[in-house]
């Protein structure tokens, strides 16, 4: 018994309680604990607002966000999922479960998986579930919290957030004490680090509040160790990746309620696949976090939390398994419009696999995309799902990514930015081999006496292009990295750095040709808000929601000119981290978000517009130079 609890029994560490004054008892325990009178007097005086009125907001934001876990719920909420996720087979690795496990009996472990579906936390409970491991507290959008799923869920331990709290001290402060709070009772948490799902397919850069205040948990003593455990869940294929697609394009996001789970749900009931979940390795903030200093008593610096966030992103890539349905959109979105054979696809997808199997790349278990059977099943999945077309009215079967112009039935949407998300799950295994492309067909205009600090030099020139895109490794790391591609491209590549003619032998050479499938469609959606930037007054501000829904009919007509070769590369998602570069490069309006804060001078800002637009037009043509090179070595061209 506790006398903090009022004499009620507290469920131990990671027990789901039945006792429905849990939650209030919860609350009064954070409440009346003397670290948070203690803080609530600070933030009053740095407010300027009376304790009493702090105190009673601090005690209505906890009533809001504090979940309770009742026996009852959790088994019917795990019903639920189970019947929710039916579209799936959920297969979890079960070893790193099991170590994990080993972890849980000394310390917390905070999940953070990637975000691709609204199943994502009913696939991750079911997998823990089914291996021992008590439900975790869920930090979720309180978009969601709607009758009957919201008050289920809370009951279930979702704990739901306010989608925007920066502008509210007092909700940021009560929601720190609260994860405090959870981790000083070993509860494990899960949240999301990408903050909403990927439309895209591949990682969104980290959010870093909750983390932040999981450091901050740490380092005020309320654990000796807590653990973040990098998550990927990987899907076959996904019912609501048309929908992500169509809001990319500049559609409208559907709100959330009643009527919208119930679709929802009922899309469930085909077969989609298989969903993976798979681990990195754990994060140790007792091994991460340096003693707090005099400077950090008030929370951890910045980078210190950035860098953990990154090393999480990194290694939940690292653990993302290559699957059948992302390998051959990979193969297919690299031929532009052109439909191939059952043989052509699988003569593109050899050497692929050949590359897969060298770097050791984690691969679904049932992979087998080295037969005509295996690949032959791929396609027939994708053409059930019309993400892909068959054509069989000529000599033989043909495929290609379903389009307006693809043969077959009128009507039929592009699906081009579905394929591109599945691809884009596993692309980042493959984006050193397309730079190290990019920087070869430079080196064979630009004889070099010292190649690789030539190469190296380019190298980080098109790392910095692409930083908001990708995670990459640390320079060292990345230096390493970029040696081992261009030796598994050409052993001798530095003894023929010197002649171009050896140089473009060597790429014509090559059986497997990646920038192009890889990065292509990020660098024509650079182009089209670059070119934008170009064409603007240097003195007129600029509106980034009016500018980005802009670029949309700009690359829709740069596509109809054929100026842009990827329909992937129409996405407002693409067109935002573009801003994003170009405010990192203090190319936006004195005063924008990432500007320079002070008035430069006009011609000069005018100047840097056109040279990243010429940079940017650079690297497409770079990239158009491999396209026909593999095209010019598939058998049939």
């Amino acid at each position: 018994m506790d006398a903090a609890d009022g004499g009620r029994q507290r469920p131990l560490p990671g027990e789901v309680s039945s006792d429905p004054a849990w939650p209030a008892a919860a609350i009064d325990d954070i409440l009346g604990s003397a670290r948070l009178q203690a803080g609530v007097e600070r933030l009053a005086g740095e407010l300027g607002r009376p304790e009493v009125e702090v105190a009673e907001r601090v005690a209505g934001a906890l009533r809001e966000m504090v979940a309770t876990q009742d026996r009852r719920a959790v088994d019917l909420w795990d019903r639920l999922g189970r019947w929710g996720s039916r579209a799936y087979t959920v297969e979890a690795d079960t070893a790193a479960l099991d170590d994990l496990r080993h972890l849980n009996q000394r310390h917390p472990l905070v999940f953070l998986p990637s975000h691709k579906s609204y199943l994502d936390p009913l696939v991750l409970r079911s997998a823990l579930h089914d291996a021992g491991f008590p439900p975790n507290h869920i930090l979720g959008g309180i978009n969601i919290d709607f009758w009957p799923v919201g008050p289920l869920a809370r009951r279930s331990g979702v704990v739901f957030i306010r989608r925007s709290i920066a502008d509210d001290p007092i909700y940021k402060f009560a929601f720190r004490e609260y994860l405090g709070y959870l981790v000083s009772k070993r509860f494990n948490l899960e949240w999301y680090i990408e903050g909403g799902r990927s439309r895209t397919g591949k990682l969104r850069p980290p959010r870093l509040g909750a983390l932040a205040y999981i450091v901050d948990a740490y380092r005020d003593g309320r654990a000796d160790d807590i653990l973040l455990v990098p998550t990927s869940i990987a899907y076959d294929q996904l019912h609501e990746v048309a929908a992500m697609a169509a809001e990319a394009t500049g559609g409208t996001k559907q709100p959330e309620g009643l009527a919208w789970a119930l679709r929802y749900a009922r899309a469930q009931g085909q077969r989609l696949g298989t969903a993976r979940v798979r681990f990195g390795e754990p994060i140790s903030l007792r091994q991460s976090i340096r003693p707090a200093g005099p400077a950090q008593q008030q929370g951890p610096h910045r980078h210190e939390v950035e860098k953990l966030a990154f090393e999480v992103c990194h290694r939940i890539n690292e653990a993302t398994p290559i699957t059948p349905t992302s390998l051959v959109t990979l193969a297919l979105l690299g031929v532009g419009e052109r439909a191939l054979t059952l043989l052509e696809i699988r003569d593109m997808l050899d050497p692929l696999l050949e590359y897969v199997a060298v770097r050791k790349l984690p691969v679904a278990g049932e992979v087998e995309l080295g037969t005509a059977e295996g690949v032959a099943g791929t396609l027939a999945s994708l053409c059930r799902h019309k993400v892909v077309t068959r054509f069989d009215e000529g000599t033989e079967p043909v495929y290609a990514i379903t389009s307006g112009g693809t043969p077959g039935p009128p009507g039929r949407p592009d699906q081009h930015l579905v394929a591109a998300y599945y691809r884009n799950a596993v692309i980042h295994f493959f984006v050193n081999r397309a730079i190290t492309e990019l920087i070869l067909v430079w080196a064979a205009s630009h004889p070099l006496d010292d190649p690789f600090t030539a190469a190296w030099a380019e190298a980080l020139r098109l790392r910095d292009l692409f930083k908001f895109e990708f995670f990459f490794a640390p320079k060292p790391e990345f230096a390493q990295e970029l040696r081992e591609e261009l030796t598994m491209l050409d052993p001798s590549w530095e003894q023929r750095a010197g002649d171009p003619a050896e140089i473009w032998a060597g790429l014509g050479a090559l059986r497997l040709h990646l920038a192009h499938r890889v990065l292509r469609p990020f660098a024509e959606a650079y182009q089209v808000v670059a070119d934008q930037l170009a064409a603007q007054p240097p003195g007129v501000a600029l509106d980034e929601k009016r500018f980005l829904t802009d670029c949309i009919g700009v690359a829709r007509q740069y596509r109809l000119q054929q100026r842009i070769h990827s329909p992937e590369s129409i996405s407002k998602e693409l067109f935002a981290t573009a801003w994003q570069l170009a405010a990192s490069r203090g190319l936006l309006d004195p005063g924008a978000p990432g500007g320079a804060g002070v008035s430069p001078d006009m011609e000069e800002l005018n100047q840097k517009r056109q040279a990243f637009a010429a940079e940017v037009a650079e690297i497409v043509r770079r990239i158009g130079v491999v396209e026909r090179l593999a095209l010019e070595a598939l058998p049939s061209a």
